[in-house]
């Protein structure tokens, strides 16, 4: 639709990496996507603009910011695109078409997907999924490879628009509960794409995260039962 465009200044990397989040299970790609625009100090050139998103602007120190943002890392070539915002299912293709149509115009040589993965195991494994073999086996060795099942919302809708495109892609999903904000999760992300492109970008402060995080949620989970433990005693006397 014509009335959902990205505005952004000219790109200063050549044929970047486009990695793409938004909020999802355990925000997993949110908190990777948050992490990388603190840890390397990146400052918005774009946004990506639509009458279909909610009505919200986002605030950070008094500076408005609307809530799908562009960013780029020249030492890292690549582009990053970070939404503060969940998309409803019923915009997801216009917003993936959108996103498809700048990231030919800007010669990406590969599109990536970060989300989370909900499995019963939690053992903080990434999973990879590719729109072409050549794609995943360049990925295979730094993941467990997503053999079957779904990919849904954006991060799905932008692959399938990849893949009728011809244009590579693959998604990194990092397994979580999906009930909590999973840093930790976020971190093995990261990690992975530390070992596919020879980056160094630190997670320690997203490790002390989690562990605050873990450390607050045991707190809680014992507040509660010692709650039921006080309901459930009855004294014989007194």
């Amino acid at each position: 639709m014509e009335d959902t465009r990205i505005f952004a200044e000219s790109v200063d990397v050549e044929e970047p990496l486009l990695i793409t989040s938004f909020p999802g299970i355990g925000l997993v790609g949110t908190i990777a996507s948050g992490h990388f625009i603190v840890e390397l100090n990146l400052d918005p050139v774009g946004v990506l603009e639509s009458s279909m998103l909610p009505p919200i602007a986002t605030l950070n120190e008094g500076i408005i910011q609307p809530p799908i943002r562009i960013y780029q890392c020249q030492e890292k070539n690549f582009i990053l695109i970070h939404s503060d915002v969940p998309i409803h299912p019923g915009i997801a293709y216009i917003l993936s078409n959108a996103i498809i149509d700048w990231a030919v115009e800007i010669k990406a040589r590969r599109v990536v997907s970060i989300a989370g993965l909900t499995t019963f195991e939690d053992r903080k494994r990434v999973f990879g999924a590719a729109t072409t073999k050549e794609t995943l086996e360049e990925i295979r060795n730094h993941v467990e490879v997503f053999r079957t099942g779904t990919i849904s919302g954006i991060a799905g809708s932008l692959l399938n628009e990849c893949f009728a495109r011809k244009i590579p892609a693959y998604a990194l999903l990092g397994e979580t509960s999906g009930f909590n904000p999973d840093p930790r999760a976020a971190a093995e992300v990261i990690n992975t794409l530390n070992r596919i492109y020879s980056w160094e970008i630190s997670v320690e402060k997203l490790i002390k995260e989690a562990e605050i995080i873990e450390a607050q949620m045991q707190k809680l989970a014992e507040q509660t039962q010692m709650h039921e433990v006080k309901e459930e005693y009855h004294p014989m006397y007194g």
